[in-house]
């Protein structure tokens, strides 16, 4: 082991500490005070919910656990967006599950938990999965009711696509195992069933306070929207049970004996581990994002029996295409190299860095992985394409139109990891946000942004200088240097890949060692997802 190495090893290992003790943090949800309020009430906490459903000894793909990390402080925060997200396995059936979190303001929607709670049901629809809602909020968080009611990716979203999942067949459950009020009723009754659980789950579009103050009637909650009035006299619920866990039960009974649905049919082998340590990985990847590495290093350490069949291998060498299995699973991998590579007209090339020939390469492979329904990878760490005279005169925005294009067009699944680097159109060309990923996932050495903190920066100073001095502000060097500290710092908190996370741009943040467990989970559901739609590029630049 060189010392570069151990030094690499030492920096991702403490960012992994780093990313399992705040992932510790933000599992507490609001806290042991109120963990132990919800206890006392004779309630699961909604990830004690989530383990009691799911199978034993299974794995649950946990999406957006850092949802409105450090965002909303002046309320006293929302961990994980008061929501508890993800895909799990209930009776041996792959579902999402979808849980509010009461020790969170009780539940209550901010503007980003109904981005979250849009976020499952966008799995779900992808994926055909069938969906498990597990309610218990107290509603619109209302000193934010501007930002998250009316708009059209807003919290009505959420039952406009109740209303189109159940028309996709895709089976929709519900729970009511606390608060369920005014708008947010409806979710639960648009699903096929709806149980409550007596004593604590209450739905009603209006509470006791509201009732008194518009008509004047004096009624309690249980009276009013209690389990025996909505499974005894309204019949609205279907059922009521007398605690969270035999509500459960009846929920895994009911999955116990749902039909099986046509698969969409991705290869899968018996999966076999990497022959080469995952865990060099840690030393592998450099600490500095500036220095070269080999990306087929990680890439042997990735695959099963690191088998990496490259497409296209002394071709547009800055782009590394191949077929690969993970976790048995067949897939095209199309991944940044980032070592400096020479072209054999001679061209040096930079890693990280799209130029014509690997754009070129990239679409033709991508093309290819969907006549042979392969589901995608992209492994990120690209810092954009290639600029100057040279690479314009060669058509790099024709290459580059090209390669978005054949990825943007794709019917097989595509899951994006970032390693490191996800700049500018670099991020768009290898799958980014906006390109309908079914999973996006970053390492803790991610980094996503417009450009390098260091180069934006230096743009930002150069801007503020230039105003400063048309106002004929003098500045001086130290206040140009604390100035510009200023703007690295601001800019280098944006390139986080927690500050994506909270906004919900990446799924999750995970251990390089977890790739293969998440891609594997990953496919396991777009597999439940019959590909109907013909692969077709429209007009492509040539």
């Amino acid at each position: 082991m060189n010392l570069e190495f151990a030094k690499n090893e030492d920096h991702l290992k403490q960012q992994v500490f780093l990313l399992k003790s705040r992932l510790k943090e933000v599992a507490m949800g609001g806290g042991e005070k109120r963990i132990a309020k919800q206890h006392a009430k004779g309630k699961l906490t909604a990830r004690e919910r989530i383990a009691y459903l799911t199978d034993e000894g299974s794995e649950f793909l946990e999406i957006g656990a850092f949802t409105g990390y450090d965002m909303y402080t002046e309320y006293g925060g929302c961990p994980s967006g008061g929501v508890v997200m993800g895909i799990g396995r209930v009776s041996g059936k792959q579902c999402v599950i979808v849980a509010n979190d009461a020790t969170v303001k009780s539940g209550a929607w901010f503007p980003i938990t109904a981005k979250k709670n849009l976020r499952a049901q966008e799995v779900a629809i992808e994926n055909r999965l069938p969906i498990i809602y597990l309610v218990d909020s107290a509603g619109i968080f209302l000193p934010l009711q501007a930002d998250v009611f009316a708009d059209k990716e807003h919290f009505g979203r959420m039952f406009r696509n109740n209303a189109q999942m159940s028309a996709m067949g895709i089976v929709q459950v519900s729970a009511i195992m606390g608060s369920c009020v005014a708008g947010g009723a409806y979710l639960p009754i648009m699903s096929d069933e709806a149980m409550i659980v007596e004593g604590t789950g209450s739905i009603f579009l209006a509470g006791p306070y509201l009732v008194k103050s518009s008509i004047g009637e004096d009624v309690d909650a249980e009276t009013l929207g209690g389990a025996t009035t909505h499974s005894e006299i309204s019949g609205v619920t279907d059922n009521k049970f007398p605690d969270d866990q035999s509500c459960l039960d009846a929920i895994r009974r009911t999955f116990d004996k749902l039909g099986d649905n046509e698969k969409a049919g991705f290869n899968r082998a018996e999966p076999q581990l990497p022959q080469l340590k995952q865990e060099e990985i840690y030393g592998m990847l450099p600490a500095d994002r500036t220095k070269p590495y080999d990306m087929v290093d990680i890439i042997s350490r990735l695959v099963d029996n690191s088998e990496f069949d490259q497409y296209k291998e002394n071709y547009g060498k800055s782009i590394v295409c191949g077929r690969a299995r993970i976790d048995g699973w067949a897939v095209g991998i199309v991944a940044n190299q980032r070592k400096i590579v020479k072209s054999k007209k001679g061209e040096m090339q930079m890693g990280g860095v799209i130029y014509s020939d690997s754009a070129d390469k990239a679409a033709r492979f991508i093309m290819t992985c969907n006549q042979q329904k392969i589901p995608l990878v992209f492994l990120q760490d690209v810092t954009g394409f290639m600029v100057g005279s040279r690479s314009e005169h060669g058509g790099i925005i024709k290459d580059g139109a090209k390669m978005v294009s054949a990825m943007a067009n794709s019917v097989v699944p595509k899951f994006t990891i970032v390693l490191g680097n996800s700049y500018g159109a670099g991020n768009y060309a290898m799958c980014g946000k906006a390109y309908d990923p079914r999973l996006m996932i970053a390492w803790p050495t991610a980094k996503i942004a417009v450009m390098s903190g260091q180069a934006a920066a230096k743009t930002l100073l150069q801007i503020q200088t230039a105003s400063k001095k048309a106002k004929g502000e003098e500045i001086s060097q130290e206040e140009e240097e604390n100035l510009l500290n200023k703007i690295t710092d601001r800019y280098n908190n944006q390139m986080s890949p927690y500050y994506s996370a909270a906004r919900l741009w990446v799924d999750a943040i995970i251990d390089p060692l977890d790739t293969r467990k998440v891609i594997s989970q990953g496919i396991e559901a777009a597999n439940h997802a019959p590909i109907t739609q013909r692969y077709n590029v429209g007009v492509i630049q040539t």
